[in-house]
């Protein structure tokens, strides 16, 4: 069913009323625009036979002034022929197509005030239909802010969210431990008695080895030289 019945319904409709009465104001909104857009093409096609009913009018003119200039040169050249008789009818019939003229201009009138009534109401539906789209706009840019702040706030309160950072601090614990080892491996305390006493008898050791391979050495370098 039409939301409106005439186009002087959409000049008096209330848009913003109409959405704020709807269940559905997205759906109601579409409907508007689909009736709004119905209902100019209607317009604009009885603009158009208007400027061809128009048209057409004013070739039958055009043709009933030549008419009446044609019967206007039959009558005189009756009279130059003293044919009263024949000039009286010219001119009866000159009169008719007067008479028609006149009638003629009369509807091309009332057509011309029928465009310009016409360019009106399209002006205004253009206006109202301008109207309609933006508040069109406006509602699909809520619905999206909405879908937007819906997805966020269940991105940060939702069960996901939670899962997701308890699976962090798991992780960081384990990283933590990780860590922790390897400083433990390479933590070095201070050393006991046995163990200095121990790297002294070595290094004891390794000075007796280090002398003796000189001593030998220089041996052998002294054999050399005999």
């Amino acid at each position: 069913m039409s939301i409106f019945s005439r186009t002087r319904d959409i000049f008096a409709a209330n848009i913003t009323e109409l959405l704020d009465r709807s269940e559905d104001p997205a759906k109601m909104i579409r409907m508007v625009i689909l009736e709004m857009e119905e209902t100019l093409v209607e317009v604009r096609a009885s603009a158009a036979r208007c400027i061809a009913d128009g048209k057409e009018m004013r070739r039958a003119l055009n043709r009933l002034d030549e008419l009446q200039s044609g019967w206007t040169e039959k009558a005189e050249l009756a009279l130059s022929k003293d044919r009263d008789d024949l000039a009286k009818q010219a001119l009866m019939e000159r009169q008719k197509a007067t008479d028609m003229a006149v009638g003629l201009n009369e509807e091309i009138k009332v057509i011309e005030d029928t465009l310009r009534s016409y360019e009106t109401d399209i002006a205004k539906l253009q206006a109202k239909l301008r109207e309609a789209r933006a508040r069109q706009n406006a509602i699909a840019a809520r619905f999206e802010s909405a879908l937007t702040r819906a997805k966020a706030g269940e991105l940060l309160n939702g069960n996901r969210t939670e899962d997701a950072f308890s699976r962090f601090e798991v992780l960081e614990r384990r990283a933590d431990f990780a860590e922790g080892r390897a400083d433990a491996l390479g933590m070095t305390g201070p050393k006991s008695l046995e163990e200095e006493i121990s790297d002294l008898r070595a290094s004891e050791q390794v000075d007796a080895e280090l002398l003796a391979m000189k001593t030998a050495m220089k041996a052998a370098s002294q054999a050399k030289g005999k």
